[in-house]
C-alpha cells in the first residue's frame, strides 16, 4: 500500500512512489531548488560586506557599524562621546581604525554578577587568560580568586537606607552596583550599598533634623537662600524617601535666632521704621560710625545700645542747630 505524504513545497497531499519523495511534482521541486539558491545567494549578499570589513583596518562610519552590528548614528555618538577615537582626513571624510574599535571593546568587557560573589576584575582575566594559554584552569583557581559579597534585597535597601524605589534603580544602574535576581526580586551587594547611601558618623550623631519647609518658616528664609547656605557652609544633610532633612544645630549657628529674639540687637528694618528713616540711611550710619554689626544669614543686626547713642548724639546735634 502505498503512502500519502504533504508535498515540502505547496503542501499539497499526495501518493508517494518511493520513501525519499518530498515534492509532489517536478514543477514543486525545481520551484523548491530555485527557493534555495535564492537563499544562499541572499547569505553571501549579506556576509561579504563583513568577509570585506574584517580583512580592512581603516573603516568608514558605515562599515565600522556594520562591524559592530549597531547604526551609524550609534558610531556617531561613540565618537562624539570620546569612547572611539576616529580620524578626520578632510570636512567630509573620517576613518576609524578596527584596532581602536576592538581596544574599545575590550575595555569594557561584559562581567556576570553571580549571588554571593564578586565579578572577576581585568586584571585577574587577563591573569587567567594567560594560564590557559599555558595549561587549562582548574575550577579550585577560578573559586580561590573570587571575593564573596553579602547581597540584600530591594525592600532591606529602602528600608536600611531611606530611599524610594526609583532612586534605588538609578543609582544602582548609574554606578554599576553588582547585583542579580533571585525568583523575580533584585538583590544589591551590601558592600557597595554601604558605600553609596551609607550615613557618616557625624550625621548619625545629629538628633534634630529640619525638613525644607520647616526651615523656611523657622528662620523666615526662602529655599534657594537655605540650599545656598547649605552648598557654601557644608550643613549635613540627608534624605530619606525623598524629601531632604538639614541639621538643626547646624542652621542655628548660621541664622542665630537666639539673636534674633535678642532685645541687644536691631535689624535694619526695625531700625529703620524706629527712627523714620529708610535703611540705605540706616546702613550708611552704621558704616560712617564703625557701630558693631553681625551677619545672620542674608540679615545684619545692629547693636541697640550702640546705635542709640548715635541716634541720641545727633539728635542733640540736630536741637542745638535748630536752637541756634
Amino acid at each position: 500500500m502505498r503512502k500519502t505524504r504533504k508535498c515540502a513545497f505547496c503542501g499539497k497531499e499526495f501518493t508517494c512512489n518511493s520513501g525519499s519523495q518530498r515534492y509532489c511534482s517536478e514543477q514543486c521541486a525545481e520551484a523548491a531548488k530555485a527557493q534555495r539558491k535564492k537563499r544562499q545567494q541572499d547569505f553571501l549578499k549579506a556576509v561579504q560586506p563583513v568577509i570585506d570589513i574584517a580583512s580592512q583596518e581603516y573603516l568608514t562610519f558605515s562599515k565600522a557599524a556594520i562591524l559592530m552590528g549597531c547604526s551609524r548614528q550609534y558610531v556617531y555618538k561613540l565618537v562624539n562621546e570620546g569612547k572611539l577615537p576616529a580620524s578626520r582626513i578632510s570636512s567630509r571624510m573620517a576613518f576609524i581604525r578596527k584596532a581602536d574599535i576592538e581596544k574599545m571593546l575590550a575595555g569594557n568587557p561584559y562581567h556576570r554578577v553571580l549571588p554571593t560573589y564578586k565579578p572577576l576584575t581585568p586584571s585577574s582575566l587577563s591573569l587567567k587568560k594567560g594560564r590557559a594559554s599555558s595549561k587549562p584552569a582548574r575550577k579550585e583557581d577560578s573559586v580561590q580568586n573570587i571575593e564573596p559579597l553579602e547581597y540584600i534585597s530591594g525592600e532591606d535597601v529602602m528600608a536600611i537606607y531611606k530611599v524610594k524605589k526609583s532612586w534605588l534603580y538609578v543609582s544602582a544602574k548609574r554606578n554599576n552596583i553588582p547585583m542579580c535576581k533571585i525568583a523575580g526580586k533584585n538583590y544589591y551587594s551590601r558592600k557597595h550599598m554601604d558605600a553609596l547611601f551609607g550615613v557618616p558618623a557625624e550625621i548619625e550623631a545629629i538628633t534634630e533634623w529640619l525638613t525644607t519647609d520647616e526651615a523656611v518658616v523657622l528662620y523666615s528664609t526662602t529655599k534657594e537662600s537655605l540650599r545656598t547656605q547649605a552648598y557654601r557652609r557644608h550643613i549635613p544633610t540627608k534624605r530619606e524617601y525623598g524629601t531632604t532633612y538639614y541639621s538643626k544645630k547646624h542652621l542655628d549657628d548660621i541664622f542665630r535666632p537666639d539673636l534674633k529674639a535678642s532685645d541687644a540687637y536691631y535689624t535694619t528694618t526695625e531700625a529703620a521704621e524706629k527712627y523714620g528713616m529708610t535703611k540705605s540711611n540706616i546702613c550708611v550710619i552704621v558704616k560712617t560710625n564703625n557701630l558693631t554689626k553681625v551677619k545672620v544669614g542674608v540679615q545684619n543686626l545692629i547693636v541697640k545700645e550702640e546705635l542709640d547713642r548715635i541716634m541720641a548724639s545727633r539728635l542733640a546735634q540736630f536741637g542745638a542747630y535748630r536752637l541756634q
